[in-house]
């Protein structure tokens, strides 16, 4: 098989554990491919932490998982220097932590401190840890899977500006629809009464780095480059596109931002067995790399606009290429 065919196997084979989440699924095939890190977010019960390890299963990998509490300390992510005393001699060596998995979920990450979530922030950016004054590197294949409850917000720690920016998406999980939740009810059946099918071998780590060439080489014009920046700039500058816009969005994305357009753009283009991106490719997923980005005033707030109404409002008002 190619290497997008084995990609799209991957797919297949999350998507027969993860019912009705189509969208979700491609989502975090996107930030596999770009090597970006992915925030979910949903009410408990549907498959975020799920889906990751279905992910993880089928990739020949180490999955680690973290579950934030308010008593985590920096030290129980990255690990810490340790004293080893053998023959009478003793010396401190390094233990690792969770974070040097592959996949890595940070499991309900705004319910521990900021001291705690800063402790991603090198991971997630460089891919190192610098601890005792002296850096680690980590894995090649490297990805950090938050997820996040937006309902229950009693003891939890709202996280930063500075590390929302770091996450390639921020993905809204929905209720299935009826249909899929009567599949989810029969594939959870199976599983417990021990009828589930037999997994066939994880792909390779090699897959994954070559289908990043290939998402590498995918070509975008002068045009699309332009509209990248355009859409961006719209979030910083909205007033000059409408009034009301002005008024509503009170902070616009960073320059990650575009590059964030443009690694998903890519990768969306070529799930779709496309050489180039188009402006459908950019606008697909377009929400999900701003929606963390922006941040809306008071009277967006007080008129119930949400982040995604203010994104399909910018996406209607900057000229397609």
């Amino acid at each position: 098989m190619s290497t997008r065919d084995q990609i799209l196997d991957l797919k297949q084979r999350i998507s027969g554990s993860i019912i009705g989440q189509e969208t979700v699924i491609e989502r975090l095939l996107i930030a596999l491919l770009t090597n970006g890190n992915v925030l979910m977010e949903g009410l408990p019960g549907l498959a975020k932490t799920r889906a990751i390890k279905t992910m993880a299963k089928h990739i020949e990998s180490k999955f680690s998982r973290i579950q934030f509490t308010p008593d985590l300390l920096p030290a129980d992510v990255t690990g810490s220097e340790i004293y080893f005393e053998e023959g009478g001699k003793g010396q401190f060596k390094f233990q690792e932590g969770p974070i040097f998995g592959n996949l890595v979920l940070a499991d309900e990450i705004n319910r521990s401190p900021a001291k705690v979530q800063a402790a991603l922030l090198e991971a997630m950016e460089e891919r190192q840890v610098t601890v005792a004054g002296t850096t680690h590197q980590l894995p090649e294949l490297f990805m950090v899977l938050a997820t996040q409850n937006p309902i229950e917000q009693e003891g939890t720690y709202p996280l930063p500006e500075a590390q929302m920016d770091r996450f390639l998406m921020h993905i809204f999980i929905h209720q299935p629809a009826d249909e899929d939740e009567l599949k989810v009810l029969q594939l959870v059946r199976g599983e417990v009464a021990g009828n589930a099918v037999q997994s066939p071998p994880p792909i390779s780590q090699q897959v994954i780095f070559d289908a990043r060439k290939e998402v590498n080489a995918v070509a975008t014009t002068e045009a699309i480059d332009r509209y990248f920046v355009a859409l961006v700039s719209a979030t910083r500058n909205p007033g000059k596109y409408d009034k009301d816009l002005g008024r509503w969005i009170h902070v616009g994305a960073s320059p990650r931002g575009t590059l964030a357009l443009d690694r998903a753009a890519r990768a969306y283009a070529w799930l779709q067995g496309r050489d180039h991106v188009t402006a459908e490719d950019v606008q697909a997923v377009a929400p999900d790399c701003l929606r963390h980005r922006i941040i809306p005033s008071y009277d967006a707030s007080a008129e119930g606009k949400s982040n995604d109404d203010l994104l399909a409002s910018v996406l209607k008002l900057v000229a397609v290429p």
